[in-house]
């Protein structure tokens, strides 16, 4: 039985369709219940719906074979998993943003608020540019406004929450899409299985592109 982590929400609705698609079906979890585990015994295979951010933990840790978690999460977190495929799906990108008449000031130290505390760190480390990072949980865009911060690390995907708060994206950091991922001792014991469902995923994904 191959164990897969599902992040809830849209994004893990459109990774079920590539599943199945992908002939790795499990019909009862189309049904409106509020279960959170599904198996095709048939099929070896059995789904859970996990928090976005929590798939990686799952997969890191063994309780899950393989699941799919946004490269965001993996550069942020670095979880000790092999990362298989990009399913180009759930495709946004982290950038810097900040209120349009910004301009950057390299004597000073730039204040940074972020929920992406290493993305950002590493990022700025790369340019060389002193930061301080300023942690913050939501409402990251209203942080320039309040003259909490300078410029917010954040992803972006259509740019409208940031329009509407008067703030544009200056620098793209890094693309972001869903990423296959796997265990690293699941991915020993189970290769087989694990390599035919990433190469039928990596297969669909070509063929939709």
């Amino acid at each position: 039985m191959i164990n897969v982590a599902l992040p809830k929400g849209r994004l893990g609705e459109k990774v079920y369709d590539m599943f199945e698609l992908s002939g790795y079906e499990c019909p009862s979890i189309k049904e409106n219940s509020r279960k959170l585990i599904f198996e095709n015994k048939e099929k070896g295979i059995r789904y859970f719906w996990v928090k976005p951010s929590d798939v990686a933990i799952y997969v890191e840790r063994g309780a899950a074979d393989i699941g799919v978690a946004g490269k965001d999460i993996l550069l942020e977190y670095e979880p000790d998993v092999f990362e298989l495929c990009d399913l180009d799906i759930g495709k946004c990108r982290m950038a810097v943003a900040a209120k349009k008449d910004f301009r950057d000031n390299p004597d000073k130290t730039l204040r940074v608020a972020t929920k992406f505390v290493n993305i950002a760190k590493n990022y700025y480390a790369s340019k060389c540019r002193d930061i301080d990072i300023i942690k913050l949980n939501g409402s990251i865009e209203i942080a320039p406004i309040l003259g909490l911060s300078d410029v917010i690390v954040d992803i972006v995907e259509t740019g409208t929450t940031l329009k509407e708060n008067d703030l544009e994206p200056f620098e793209t950091i890094v693309p972001i899409s869903a990423r296959l991922i796997a265990n690293k001792a699941s991915f020993r014991f189970k290769s087989n299985e694990i390599e035919r469902i990433s190469q039928s995923l990596d297969e669909l994904t070509k063929a939709r592109k």
